[in-house]
């Protein structure tokens, strides 16, 4: 069936991406997360949100985060005797059954319908539907209102973006006065030692993976090759400062083979 060749073709993105990262790849979106630190009610924008390095991860993150902030409250609650009343306490559960607490949203936008497909079976799979949604969408052209969204996250998806600065302005576009952008994206590695044994894996392990596990040498070849055309930290937070974005800093992972660029729209 369908569902089975989408449901192989994910899986072959998941074990992909714990391959080549060496499952590190999960502890950096878990940081993003929490440098982004949503609370109820975040109305989040995913961009490339399908692509093969991220099939909805960012977004289930999110849901999980906004959940787990609100039973946090609702514990707090309790336990500070504020008197809630039964009706106040199911009400609360009940909210959880059909949206997200806070009417929080994720809306997740790709320019790939293959992709936005993966990612929805993957969903579904996973359990997640409330307060999210799917959007075919081109990220240097957004189809979306002015100030519309509190967060735009993109991760591993600005390098594949042929225009940049433009992605960069639709960012800031739609993000509401006080938004937050945030950007995961592969950097320059700061130490020369590392360095080294990454070019090596990069160029000498990473196809190879691709060819065993994707059965797609090329692909992870390009994949490779467009990490290393990506503008160095310091000149991309130079971008994002140039985009109109205040407070813009980054913050290495792995001594820099990631880095989370960070700048608000006020």
């Amino acid at each position: 069936s369908v569902y089975h060749v989408f449901e192989s073709v994910a899986k072959k993105y998941d074990i992909m991406n714990d391959s080549m990262s060496l499952g590190i790849h999960r502890l950096w979106k878990d940081t993003l997360l929490h440098q982004m630190n949503p609370y109820p009610g975040t109305q989040l924008l995913d961009v490339a949100g399908g692509t093969e390095t991220n099939a909805g991860d960012i977004a289930f993150r999110f849901i999980n985060y906004i959940r787990s902030q609100w039973d946090h409250q609702i514990r707090q609650k309790l336990k500070s005797h504020q008197n809630l009343s039964w009706q106040e306490i199911s009400k609360s559960y009940q909210q959880e059954e059909n949206e997200l607490p806070g009417g929080s949203q994720v809306v997740v936008c790709d320019i790939n319908k293959e992709m936005l497909k993966i990612g929805k079976q993957k969903a579904q799979h996973l359990g997640y539907s409330e307060g999210l949604s799917w959007v075919v969408g081109n990220a240097e052209e957004l189809p979306f209102i002015d100030n519309k969204f509190d967060v735009y996250t993109i991760a591993f998806g600005i390098r594949n973006v042929t225009h940049i600065d433009q992605a960069l302005q639709e960012a800031y576009r739609v993000l509401k006065p006080g938004g937050r952008f945030l950007c995961l994206e592969f950097s320059q590695v700061n130490n020369p030692l590392i360095s080294r044994l990454y070019d090596l894996y990069s160029f000498q392990v990473i196809p190879v993976l691709g060819e065993i596990i994707a059965g797609d040498w090329k692909s992870y070849q390009y994949l490779v090759e467009s990490i290393r055309c990506f503008p160095a930290q310091e000149e991309f937070k130079a971008m994002i400062e140039d985009t109109g974005f205040l407070k813009v800093e980054y913050q290495n992972l792995t001594s820099g083979i990631v880095a989370i660029h960070s700048g608000f729209k006020l």
